[in-house]
């Protein structure tokens, strides 16, 4: 179990992921097991060009 658990809350998560078109595997699956590992960089990516443009206003 990573020490960074919990970083990124699970409303953004899923917001992010209903942008990349990945909400649905998440929801069907009841999880994000089945989300490569790409996306889920693309998550946090996502998820750090959100915080810099808040921390910019």
């Amino acid at each position: 179990m990573s020490k960074n658990k919990g970083l990124i809350s699970e409303n953004l998560k899923e917001e992010i992921a209903k942008e990349l078109g990945v909400y649905d595997t998440v929801k069907e699956d009841g999880g994000w097991g089945n989300v490569s590992s790409k996306t889920c960089g693309n998550i946090v990516t996502k998820a750090i060009e959100i915080a810099n443009r808040s921390v910019e206003k």
